[in-house]
């Protein structure tokens, strides 16, 4: 017997009618989708994710009256899943946006098929940073200043592997830079990864940057 597609409440986010017509028409196509308020600005997303308490926020990050990095810090967002859709994104409101709890980041450009699944992903309390973007957020760790410990459980090489991390070096550039072998890195990524309750490169790093062990100033 086929499983019952889950229900899922979703805003969206966007001073553009015509491209909230068209989204909706796509997401409500996928079994179990429900659109169940729109919004054009950032004050009425946050109205819509207080009153409607949908279970994800498609929001835009350029739009009228408040803009989606801003509306991210508004009290009535509550346990609402947001995602921000988006044209273009630069590295330091990415970082904003990460640090504020956003559970995901997609460009408008991406396939439709991402962003169904991406929805599925943050259903399942997952992450979603698009392919295209995951260099602009390393970018941005790497300008934000260097690590700091938090009481996880890690070791200081395991802060410095995590700071790596975050800054997108590569399980064999950290080997190099920290003088240890490709497979102690290894070793110590299964160790974070288990500490951290993590289970990717990419939600190591946002972790990192959420709970501060990478220091944004």
């Amino acid at each position: 017997m086929p499983e019952t597609p889950r229900h899922v409440r979703i805003a969206i986010a966007d001073d553009h009618q015509i491209f909230r017509d068209g989204l909706k028409r796509l997401l409500e196509s996928e079994p179990g989708f429900e659109v169940v308020a729109e919004a054009a600005d950032g004050i009425d997303a946050a109205r819509i994710a207080r009153d409607a308490r949908p279970d994800v926020l498609l929001l835009d990050v350029a739009m009228p009256r408040m803009g989606g990095i801003e509306t991210l810090a508004d009290p009535g967002m509550g346990a609402t899943r947001v995602i921000l859709l988006t044209a273009a994104i630069e590295p330091p409101d990415l970082l904003r946006a990460v640090q504020s709890g956003v559970r995901g980041v997609v460009l408008k450009e991406s396939a439709t098929r991402q962003l169904i699944e991406g929805i599925h992903r943050v259903m399942d309390g997952k992450l979603l940073i698009g392919r295209e973007i995951a260099d602009d957020l390393a970018q941005a760790v790497r300008q934000s200043g260097g690590p700091r410990e938090r009481p996880y459980g890690l070791t200081p090489r395991e802060v410095e592997i995590v700071d790596a991390i975050a800054a997108g070096e590569s399980n064999r550039e950290i080997a190099a830079r920290l003088s240890i072998s490709l497979q102690t890195v290894k070793h110590h990524l299964t160790s974070i990864f288990d500490k951290t309750g993590t289970s990717t490169r990419l939600e190591l790093a946002l972790f990192a940057i959420r709970q501060g062990i990478v220091d944004a100033r």
